[in-house]
């Protein structure tokens, strides 16, 4: 999509949706093109849709001469550490630099960490921070593998979400429909919140061009979200998950009233994108956002 000074609206159950991974594969930006290319998404006039910067935790020292000047809290952040005995450092080193607003923690569980240890360990590392209170969002990414399901359980008894990833530029790193849609009903049966990650990179399902692999739409995972709310069964949520006709899953979108649509973002909170252009242009060609209108 052009820039354009023309405002956007982006209604409540798209806000905050794309959290900016520009420097994250696919798209792998350079970081200092990455940073005010997301500060220019951020003023310009689909600022709403977009959430938080990540970076992963070794590239926060790369940002100190990047945001040197700006005003206290003008960043927001989301910070991916490779194991919690990693989280407390990270926080103490945002503490270290005023002009970053750290919004968010995505936490991998390294293949030898048992599921009842996670918890416990960013008990310890987090004491004394809002986590509760909503401060701070902590995602724990959990892996694909049989200790998903007592991850689950333990997280759903804690101040911490779930983060899942949803593709990537392999063919066994893309969850099938049945897989992800166990994902979101186990999470959903949890009240458990979750983010997504990798793989999103359209509104709706399609063939990535330059893989060759199936990719999940973030339209098809947010309408899935939706049934699972409603007490949908697993073989419902996979024919959503499936479904690729943009037209008939923006028509059923658009459906939602803001009840419902509070709830699905509630429990969806957002996903981690290469690019913030691609998920707008979507959204935009789909109808689902377009010229605010103009006030009297």
């Amino acid at each position: 999509m052009s820039e354009t000074s023309t405002a956007l609206s982006i209604p409540p159950v798209l806000r905050r949706l794309c959290d900016d991974a520009a420097i994250f594969p696919p798209g792998l930006v350079p970081l200092p093109e990455a940073v005010p290319a997301h500060e220019r998404h951020r003023r310009g006039p689909h600022g709403a849709l977009v959430g938080p910067f990540v970076l992963g935790a070794a590239r926060l020292l790369d940002l100190p001469p990047l945001v040197r000047g700006r005003p206290a809290g003008s960043l927001d952040i989301a910070v991916t550490v490779p194991a919690p005995d990693g989280v407390q450092a990270v926080v103490t080193t945002v503490a270290l630099l005023p002009p970053l607003r750290l919004r968010a923690l995505e936490v991998a569980v390294p293949p030898s960490m048992a599921a009842d240890a996670v918890v416990p360990a960013l008990d310890g590392a987090l004491a004394g921070m809002d986590v509760a209170g909503g401060a701070l969002d902590v995602y724990v990414e959990v892996p694909r593998d049989d200790r998903r399901p007592d991850l689950l359980a333990a997280l759903a008894g804690s101040p911490y979400r779930a983060k899942f990833r949803t593709g990537g530029v392999e063919a066994d790193l893309v969850p099938g429909e049945a897989e992800l849609a166990r994902a979101v009903l186990d999470a959903v049966a949890r009240g458990l919140a979750f983010k997504a990650t990798a793989g999103l990179h359209h509104a709706v399902r399609a063939v990535d061009p330059e893989t060759g692999l199936d990719q999940h739409g973030f339209l098809n995972l947010m309408l899935a979200t939706d049934a699972a709310l409603r007490g949908g069964s697993e073989d419902d949520l996979v024919a959503i998950l499936a479904e690729r006709d943009g037209a008939e899953l923006a028509a059923r979108f658009a459906g939602l009233d803001d009840e419902r649509g509070a709830a699905l973002r509630r429990t969806f909170v957002s996903f981690g994108t290469c690019s913030i252009t691609d998920p707008l242009d979507d959204l935009v060609d789909l109808g689902l956002v377009g010229p605010a209108k103009e006030t009297p």
